[in-house]
């Protein structure tokens, strides 16, 4: 297959949704040489949080010298995004000629009658396959779904895990109770490995505390009453941690801070596994670290940010997040969610504060929910909304109402913020 052949394969074999389990991965990987067992992998789960702790640990080793992989999930801006190393993108020939050995390996094994195997199987063995090409000294790993279950629990060389912040999310799948939610993020915990968690509500605390005793881990927790000193500001942020004293960050959201403290003990865990981490190259690292579509700064006169908050969780923090930085300031929203997401919650913690709420539909999607419902749902908290026919009437519209000091927030589901951004850029003449 050459790339575009490879991307229609792969969008094919999308079609087929996804499983919990991993038969499938152990039947692919072991047609294809079990690529992972010659890496080593930092392996990251919890509800909110963890693609800002992958991205501040990943640019942390790749500024120390270590050749770093990271796979994350959903990409929001293209395709290749999802696998990187050294926050260089897959490239299209290495994409290509991974995809095709994989579309063999899965004719045979459904022609054994030995699985089909998901998209996101497909790609997590494609990322595989790419990090033992280029040689990584470190994957950075992010799981799908879960973690006990998903597809990148294959995994057995752990050098590191990391449980961010555990909240209500996947109920349908993972569980009805906090607890039974634990379980399954814990379930990326290898025996006798390092385990770095952020400060858990008591019910996932307990999961993880009796997880680590039961597998002989070492377990840090981030303290939240060491975070001091903390300059709060929507394009940098600065705040002390333990002996990290006035660490300076790019990433905006009052919930970054909770993040890079979790990095921090993350960064303290692997120099004690031996692990060249100067506190140059950590405060480097850190200060660099960029991750789109969270709370991302798009443009300014009027302030345009944009952020993936799609469950309860993430829209507390954003609420929590413009008070923070905007009090007094006229909000427009511009909102979108998929079906199967808790979406009266994320209204009924965002919705109050707007000024006007425009909905959008994710184009293409079946999980999307349409706009038009979504914006009945909204008008029972907030009666100042309207759907809109595209996310580009959205974003004419929130132009056209905000003046130069007012804020227009986008946010919700993640798959459809990268063609906002796009109908935000296109219309770059209005920013002063």
């Amino acid at each position: 297959m050459n790339y575009k052949e490879a991307r229609v394969y792969l969008d094919h074999i999308s079609k087929y949704g996804s499983v919990l389990g991993l038969d499938n991965m152990r039947e692919l990987l072991g047609r294809l040489g079990n690529p992972q067992k010659d890496l080593k992998f930092i392996h990251i789960s919890g509800t909110n949080g963890k693609g800002s702790v992958l991205a501040y640990l990943s640019t942390v080793l790749s500024g120390a010298g270590y050749r770093t992989g990271r796979y994350l999930s959903p990409a929001l801006f293209s395709y290749r995004e999802k696998i990187q190393v050294d926050g260089e993108k897959i490239n299209k020939e290495s994409l290509a000629a991974h995809v095709t050995a994989i579309a063999e390996a899965s004719r045979d094994m459904q022609e054994k009658n030995a699985g089909i195997p998901t998209i996101f199987e497909v790609e997590t063995v494609l990322a595989f396959l790419y990090f033992k090409e280029k040689k990584c000294d470190i994957v950075v790993l992010e799981t799908g779904m879960g973690g006990l279950l998903d597809a990148t629990n294959i995994i057995d060389t752990t050098v590191l895990e990391v449980l961010a912040p555990i909240s209500m999310d996947h109920m349908e799948v993972l569980g009805d109770t906090l607890a039974k939610i634990a379980v399954q993020k814990a379930g990326i915990i290898k025996p006798h490995t390092s385990v770095v968690s952020a400060a858990q509500q008591t019910e996932a605390k307990d999961v993880i505390e009796t997880a680590c005793r039961e597998r002989d881990c070492v377990l840090q927790t981030v303290d939240p009453a060491e975070i001091s000193e903390v300059q709060y500001g929507y394009e940098a942020q600065t705040f002390s941690y333990k002996k990290w004293k006035q660490m300076q960050i790019s990433l905006a959201g009052k919930c970054q801070i909770a993040n890079a403290a979790l990095a921090l003990e993350g960064v303290e865990a692997l120099r004690a596994l031996g692990y060249q981490l100067s506190e140059e190259q950590v405060r480097e690292g850190m200060r660099k670290t960029v991750w789109r579509g969270r709370f991302t700064v798009l443009a300014k006169e009027p302030l345009i940010i944009m952020d993936g908050a799609h469950n309860p969780a993430a829209a507390q923090t954003l609420r929590d997040s413009l008070q923070l930085y905007f009090p007094g300031k006229k909000l427009h929203y511009i909102f979108g969610m998929f079906r199967d997401k808790d979406y009266p919650a994320v209204i009924a913690l965002t919705a109050p504060l707007a000024a006007d709420i425009i909905t959008v539909e994710t184009p293409g999607n079946p999980r999307a929910l349409p706009a038009g419902e979504l914006a009945e749902a909204v008008a029972e908290v907030n009666p100042r909304v309207e759907a809109a026919a595209s996310i580009a009437e959205a974003v004419q519209k929130s132009l056209e109402r905000a003046d130069k000091d007012d804020v227009i927030m986008i946010f919700g589901s993640l798959s459809w913020l990268c063609e906002a951004e796009q109908e935000v850029q296109s219309r770059g003449d209005y920013n002063g």
